[in-house]
């Protein structure tokens, strides 16, 4: 099942953004550190030229530590780019993202400059400008799409910050990428079925995290399919119906509320390399879309 959620706003934030950036010095660009790759927005990349990035991992208290590490490394190699990775909670790290955005364009020292911040649903992007603000001036939610329209806010220094609501792009190739989009809360719920990304989480867990799974729901033999490995948590959680059979609805919503809520504990579920495996992947089966190959997540 291909995961695709671009409702008419998006649309409209798109052409707003389009409109307003060229007159932007730098974009920030919000990712969640648990997938920097499925969230980086490829739309934004087009958009944004040679216009300088600075993308910031958010929630990176809940992603691996060492993973985080290299993928700051990583896309700080990248032209006209640079990465930071923060946490909601360090208040000073986020307060400097304003002079290391300034920094990113010398030429405009003693002018004020635009920032724009950008990012997909629920990353976290309205929490990181309340920091930078000094003030709460952007909505918080713990659901995708809660900012509507961009607002400028000035937030001194000769800074002024151009908030964006929270944009997909219409068309998600990578279905992993939907997945795992799906897992830690930027698709819609009415845009997803949690049994089918439910599984996704499961094959996800199963093959490079089995320790935590049996940790946390007190299995001591994974079982040898995602069907199996739902059933099993679905017993331990009671999400039990008629004839005693398992509800694989309930059941997988426990296991992708744990895994997004760091009851997993902090898991990033990418790596630089992994993605260039499937970037290669998705560019290949994109090129043949017309003999409608399918694809099949998570291989």
């Amino acid at each position: 099942m291909a995961i695709q959620w671009f409702p008419g706003h998006m649309h409209k934030a798109r052409l707003e953004m389009q409109a307003a950036l060229p007159k932007v010095d730098v974009l920030i660009e919000v990712l969640d550190a648990r997938i920097p790759y499925s969230s980086e927005n490829p739309m934004l990349e087009e958009l944004r030229g040679t216009t300088p990035c600075l993308k910031v991992l958010a929630k990176s208290d809940l992603a691996d530590e060492t993973r985080t590490t290299e993928w700051v490394e990583f896309l700080n190699q990248l032209e006209n780019v640079r990465a930071r990775a923060v946490t909601t909670e360090d208040i000073p790290t986020i307060r400097r993202l304003k002079n290391t955005a300034a920094r990113m364009v010398p030429h405009r020292e003693g002018r004020t400059v635009t920032v724009m911040v950008a990012g997909i649903p629920n990353v976290g992007k309205s929490t990181l400008i309340n920091v930078l603000a000094g003030r709460k001036i952007a909505k918080t939610g713990n659901t995708p799409a809660v900012t509507k329209q961009q607002q400028r806010v000035p937030i001194g220094d000769s800074v002024t910050l151009l908030d964006t609501p929270g944009v997909m792009w219409p068309n998600v190739e990578n279905h992993n990428s939907g997945y795992r989009l799906a897992i830690l809360g930027s698709i819609k719920e009415t845009a997803m079925d949690y049994a089918d990304i439910g599984f996704f989480a499961a094959k996800c867990m199963t093959q490079d995290f089995p320790e935590r799974i049996k940790e946390r729901y007190q299995i001591n033999e994974l079982p040898e399919s995602e069907l199996e490995l739902i059933e099993a948590i679905g017993r331990k959680r009671g999400c039990l119906g008629k004839s005693n059979t398992v509800d694989l609805d309930r059941a997988s919503r426990i296991l992708v509320t744990e895994l997004r809520s760091g009851g997993l504990g902090r898991l990033t579920l990418e790596t630089p390399d992994s993605m260039k495996h499937e970037k290669t992947r998705t560019a290949i089966a994109v090129s043949y879309t017309h003999l409608t190959l399918p694809t099949t997540p998570y291989v």
